[in-house]
């Protein structure tokens, strides 16, 4: 099989979304065992929990207000900004406002994968 031959379209609409904690929606998107695409939604107000994960993660904000501390470092992150977190870096974000935020890790996530 030529590697073009092994693409395989995700349809946002075909995966499910989850709500791992009040006003935060989770869609995991397409991944490979390398590489992960996850979307999340997140209510204004929503604080998510302190934590760290050994993956890297890269963040795109593709809309809305969000601010994010991680070893006495803050800011905030607007519409198409993006950063990346190391991983093992203990993190935290909460949403100023509505958000949509695009995440990849690396490797994926296991925690996260559609089974």
């Amino acid at each position: 099989m030529t590697s073009a031959e092994s693409i395989t379209l995700i349809e946002r609409k075909d995966r499910p979304a989850s709500s791992p904690e009040p006003g935060l929606l989770r869609q995991v998107l397409a991944y490979t065992e390398n590489l992960m695409l996850v979307r999340h939604e997140m209510e204004r107000g929503w604080v998510g929990a302190l934590h760290s994960h050994p993956h890297e993660q890269l963040v795109y904000v593709v809309s809305g207000h969000i601010r994010f501390t991680s070893g006495g470092k803050i800011f905030d992150a607007r519409t198409g900004d993006s950063f990346v977190v190391p991983g093992g870096a203990e993190h935290q974000a909460c949403a100023l406002e509505a958000s949509e935020v695009l995440d990849v890790f690396t490797p994926y996530r296991e925690d996260y994968a559609i089974r």
